[in-house]
């Protein structure tokens, strides 16, 4: 005969006192030196953290079309058109060199998922994270955004931290 359970009142009534005092405490209004967990959005906004991922920036000259971010993309929201062109030889005498030049940069937010892949996986340096979080659209449609609205957004990435001491800085930088 198996043992008789023991009532989940006493654990239940410590939980629930846990719930009322959270509450309690959340509840009280801030001259008593409580406040609200919740921040009201569209009337107070706070600032993100300085590496939030909001929206993919694009800096254009930087970007070969080489189509790793592309390729990488697991929900393959990145589209990339390019074409070849001649450009100057790099020494005198030299033959000259074909150079991919960027057609078209698109990402569709409507399903990128943010995972920041492209952004790693670039050798370029030509995707950054931007803090910037509201571009809502009224259509779904509209959350394609073409490399100029991806240009718009590198005014809001934030400046890169210093190198920690003893580091080296890339060639060309």
């Amino acid at each position: 005969m198996p043992a008789p359970k023991k009532p989940q009142v006493p654990g239940l009534i410590k939980g629930l006192g846990v719930t009322l005092n959270t509450m309690a405490q959340t509840i009280k209004p801030k001259k008593l030196g409580g406040g609200a967990a919740t921040v009201q959005y569209p009337h107070e906004k706070e600032a993100p953290p300085i590496r939030a991922r909001g929206v993919i920036a694009l800096r254009e000259d930087n970007c070969t079309a080489c189509m790793l971010c592309a390729r990488s993309c697991p929900d393959w929201c990145i589209y990339i058109e390019g074409h070849k062109e001649l450009a100057p030889p790099r020494r005198a005498g030299g033959a000259p060199r074909k150079v991919n030049k960027l057609d078209r940069f698109d990402i569709d937010y409507a399903l990128c998922m943010y995972c920041g892949i492209c952004v790693e996986v670039c050798p370029f340096d030509a995707l950054f994270w931007s803090p910037e979080y509201e571009y809502s659209e009224p259509k779904i449609a509209d959350l394609l955004h073409d490399k100029s609205k991806l240009g718009e957004w590198m005014e809001t990435v934030p400046e890169a931290p210093a190198l920690e001491a003893g580091a080296e800085k890339k060639k060309g930088k």
